[in-house]
């Protein structure tokens, strides 16, 4: 898990029934300032908005079968640019 996680191209799912690579991802993102939530919190889009307009690392937690299609475009990484920035629709 450590490996795909430090070299993935795409955003990697951690399967951690032990919760190892949990903990090791906070332990290792702590200094970042690191957002942890999960889906059923409801403000966790507004966490994870800040999160990508500050550029601190987000966790979500206890993913089930499937994810909220609000965070779609970010999972997929589809931006756009408007003028000189580039863009991410969320929601």
């Amino acid at each position: 898990n450590g490996i795909i996680v430090d070299r993935a191209r795409r955003w990697p799912l951690a399967i951690d029934p032990q919760g190892q690579a949990n903990k090791w991802i906070k332990k290792m993102e702590q200094p970042n300032k690191i957002v942890v939530t999960k889906f059923t919190e409801g403000d966790y889009l507004l966490r994870l908005e800040a999160a990508i307009r500050f550029g601190t690392p987000f966790l979500v937690e206890n993913i089930q079968e499937e994810t909220d299609p609000a965070i779609e475009a970010v999972l997929l990484k589809q931006t756009f640019k408007k003028g000189n920035t580039v863009m991410l629709k969320l929601g």
